[in-house]
């Protein structure tokens, strides 16, 4: 059985194990795409190195790239399945492991660009544990090719909060993402115009709110920071 994303396939070749290969496309502009992608995903990931929070890379097989299998599949399919019975104290974990993914990236000179919860694995790396891994590093950049912007991962790190949160992203009531491509058009097209006249979802009475709404509006200039807000917010929910 193999798993489509947009650019690749994802097969288990063996326990532990997937091939993520590029898919093939006539048309010139996705092709070079896809190209790019495989040919800057191994170089971030071997830049980044093992860490517990980054998906592991094993190296190359003719195009594709050898990579760790998640117990549980991407974040998003995950919380689409199972958000009523995730409790908070294992959603602030998550907010944790994520931040801690963007600083040892950033901590590399990386900016992953495309933070969302398909790009997020959910693995048991422990018995009973439900643990985050960063991925995709496809659209990825790093400072030998371009001056590297961490303000726009960790704005995207309040999205994705808010996303683990709530149970669905920002100006959604439905779980999971805009489905067709006219659907995702018009949302981005939406929140993108909220957000640019510093219009956002009421977090006030969320527990972290204070942290996404930081991300949202350039509070922090660093994921420490960030790290730092949501620590403290753990310690206040635990008091309370």
């Amino acid at each position: 059985m193999e798993d489509f994303g947009s650019t690749s396939t994802i097969e288990r070749i063996k326990p532990g194990v997937v091939l993520k290969q590029p898919l093939d496309f006539k048309t010139k502009g996705l092709a070079d795409k896809v190209n790019r992608c495989f040919s800057v995903e191994p170089l971030i990931l071997r830049k980044l190195g093992h860490h517990p929070r980054i998906v592991k890379y094993f190296g190359q097989q003719d195009r594709g790239l050898l990579l760790s299998q998640a117990s549980h599949g991407n974040l998003q399919t995950y919380i689409d399945e199972n958000d009523s019975f995730i409790d908070l104290h294992q959603r602030m974990i998550w907010c944790r492991q994520l931040t801690e993914a963007i600083m040892h990236i950033h901590s590399h000179g990386v900016i992953h660009f495309d933070l969302r919860p398909r790009n997020i694995l959910v693995h048991e790396t422990k018995p009973g544990s439900r643990d985050l891994l960063l991925c995709d590093f496809g659209g990825a950049t790093c400072d030998e090719m371009v001056q590297s912007i961490p303000a726009l991962d960790i704005f995207g790190l309040g999205s994705l909060f808010y996303t683990i949160l709530m149970g669905h992203w920002p100006y959604r009531s439905s779980p999971g993402p805009p489905e067709t491509i006219d659907e995702k058009i018009t949302y981005e097209m939406e929140v993108s115009k909220c957000f640019s006249q510093g219009e956002f979802p009421d977090v006030t009475k969320l527990v972290g709110g204070s942290v996404i709404m930081g991300c949202w509006t350039k509070q922090y200039a660093t994921a420490e920071e960030v790290l730092y807000a949501l620590d403290r917010e753990m310690q206040i929910t635990v008091l309370v």
